[in-house]
């Protein structure tokens, strides 16, 4: 029987045996080799689903085999190997028609695929539910990644590499020359300040209360650790304190990016005088306005030709078994970029 990592009630985390039915018209089941520990997941257990009805599956940056197909599914066959993305556009909403699939409205998703032992239906994380050993998905979430890419680092193309890339490369479209800073450098501020090298950033700094986790984005491609003034301020981490540093660190005409997911009830102080001097920009990333079909082709690539990194960001191998314990880590193990969970 397969397997997978449940919240079955506020707090309560456990793995479980789970059922998996077969695939619908234009739905993909998809064998897991490799899931990324995000922190993403630890908010979903945080905020009791974080709008995802119990039970929930949790994971949703993870990489594997296609293991069989739906009606109508033509782009992916069993064998091919795949990273899963949740940021899908549907074609059919208003965001899609009027052509900004990247801000589609109703992501397609596979309901109903996935039951507890007892037949509980499983509401997977963002769609894809990829602590487990066998999802099901729609097949636009289903990505082909070169062979040459590890499994284990494909993966982190799920999520935290889209996410932060394409923040720079798409939400904020930072062009050659700007000066950037990241407040907060983990996996996500890892992978802006990799975005902001590959944009042409003249200056990347990288802030965080932990003095290790500046120096470590220094191998990443940040040019200075610290506050200073910038062009563009992206803020990963979601809190007060951070979301007013980014304001108060940029230049006139510079912007400011919101992409850390704040707790319920978060708010923020804004000097609107000042705030209209500057002539700034608040913009709010969501995922990065990644499209999967269209950017982890490109990001695969990258990696493979070395312009991004994706083997320096994981930080260690571990089994499903060790989920529930990678996730309480993220609270207190600074030193992690990613756990990746490998099958």
């Amino acid at each position: 029987m397969d397997r997978g990592v449940v919240l079955s009630a506020p707090g309560a985390v456990a793995l479980e045996e789970i059922l998996v039915d077969e695939p619908e018209p234009g739905e993909v089941a998809v064998r897991i080799e490799a899931s990324g520990v995000c922190h993403t997941d630890l908010h979903v257990v945080e905020e009791h689903g974080w709008g995802h009805p119990l039970p929930v599956l949790l994971g949703h940056e993870g990489a594997g085999t296609v293991e069989t197909v739906g009606a109508e599914v033509e782009h992916v066959v069993p064998g091919d190997r795949v990273v899963l993305g949740w940021h899908t556009a549907c074609g059919e909403c208003a965001m899609c028609v009027h052509g900004l699939p990247r801000q589609c409205k109703r992501p397609p998703a596979a309901t109903g695929r996935l039951h507890r032992s007892d037949g509980a239906v499983l509401s997977p994380v963002l769609r894809t539910g990829t602590f487990a050993t066998r999802t099901v998905v729609p097949a636009t979430a289903a990505v082909k990644v070169p062979a040459g890419l590890p499994t284990e680092q494909a993966c982190l193309l799920g999520c935290a590499v889209a996410t932060g890339v394409m923040s720079v490369l798409e939400t904020a479209r930072v062009p050659e020359g700007a000066s950037v800073a990241v407040i907060g450098c983990g996996a996500v501020g890892l992978s802006v300040v990799q975005g902001a090298r590959l944009a042409g950033a003249s200056e990347i700094r990288a802030i965080d209360v932990d003095e290790r986790k500046q120096e470590q984005a220094l191998r990443f491609g940040a040019t200075v650790t610290g506050a200073g003034l910038v062009d563009f301020a992206f803020d990963v981490v979601g809190r007060q304190a951070t979301f007013e540093l980014a304001l108060e660190l940029l230049r006139g005409g510079g912007t400011a990016v919101l992409i850390g997911l704040s707790p319920g009830g978060e708010k923020a102080e804004v000097d609107l005088p000042r705030l209209f001097a500057k002539r700034a920009r608040v913009l709010t990333s969501h995922g990065g306005d990644h499209l999967p079909q269209q950017d982890f082709p490109r990001l695969a690539e990258w990696a493979l030709e070395g312009k991004l990194d994706l083997a320096g960001m994981v930080s260690r191998r571990i089994e499903l078994d060790d989920a529930q314990r990678a996730l309480e880590e993220l609270r207190s193990s600074p030193d992690l970029i990613r756990s990746v969970i490998v099958l």
